[in-house]
């Protein structure tokens, strides 16, 4: 097997450049997500995250790099890799006019599954995320922490390797937060590799078994999250780490 194989993503060297900006948003950026693992990505706002994801996803092209799925390449390879990946964007992805369900059944759609098959995935998948009694109305109905919840059903709904969440709990409420963490080590714990991207350190570091923290478009740090914090013992916690490493702040208060 192929060293790459062993990991769900394997990023190496990746740059990106945008014209018209001095420095490069992704400068050699490397990052390696181990099969089956809860991996948080975090930065500030602004640091490349969405920029990396993008490009993982065939969304974005890239300068230079390497980056791997399950072995397969990006460049190469990426309409195999769209079957084993699910991408659920910081920016919901629905179609308003559409109720929950009806949202569900287009995407399921577009991912060849159909009938009976899709009705029971569907209701699997609207009971986990407590959207059964919502499901039959209109997404313009719904409220930002439900709308964020069918927008990560939308992800799943294919059964993905691994799924990929860009700042998945960015506008909800209390409850809404809380269910979707829980739901998310739910799914790590049944096999799925989750990929957590967001700038909320403190959920990272609640429910990650490794996190990666980015500034200036790099890794400056990796670790697991409770082994971070016996290392660095002067401070309280990876917020206050991350300060010391980059002189930087994360976004502590909730949209």
């Amino acid at each position: 097997m192929l060293e790459s194989a062993v990991y769900a993503i394997d990023i190496k060297g990746l740059v990106k450049r945008y014209k018209g900006r001095v420095n490069p948003t992704l400068n050699s950026l490397s990052l390696r997500v181990e099969r089956g693992s809860l991996f948080g990505l975090v930065a500030p706002n602004g640091a490349g995250k969405t920029t990396t994801i993008e490009i993982m996803c065939g969304l974005k092209g890239f300068d230079s790099g390497d980056v791997k799925i399950s072995g397969l390449s990006v460049k190469d390879s990426l309409s195999a890799i769209k079957n084993i990946i699910g991408f659920v964007p910081q920016d919901i992805a629905l179609f308003p006019s559409l109720t929950g369900r009806e949202n569900l059944r287009v995407i399921g759609g577009i991912y060849g599954i159909r009938g009976v098959e899709l009705k029971l995935r569907i209701d699997e998948l609207l009971a986990q995320f407590g959207l059964t009694n919502s499901a039959d109305k209109l997404i313009s109905e719904y409220s930002g922490g439900m709308k964020r919840r069918i927008n990560i059903i939308a992800g799943l709904i294919h059964r993905p390797q691994i799924i990929i969440l860009d700042e998945p709990t960015v506008g909800v409420d209390a409850q809404s937060r809380n269910l979707i963490l829980e739901e998310l080590v739910k799914i790590n714990r049944g096999g799925t590799t989750v990929m957590f991207i967001s700038h909320y350190l403190e959920e990272a570091e609640s429910i990650c078994d490794r996190v990666a923290l980015m500034d200036g478009g790099r890794v400056v740090l990796e670790g697991n999250p409770r082994e971070l914090a016996e290392q660095h013992r002067d401070c309280k916690n990876l917020e206050a780490l991350y300060f010391k490493l980059t002189g930087k702040q994360m976004r502590d208060t909730y949209e």
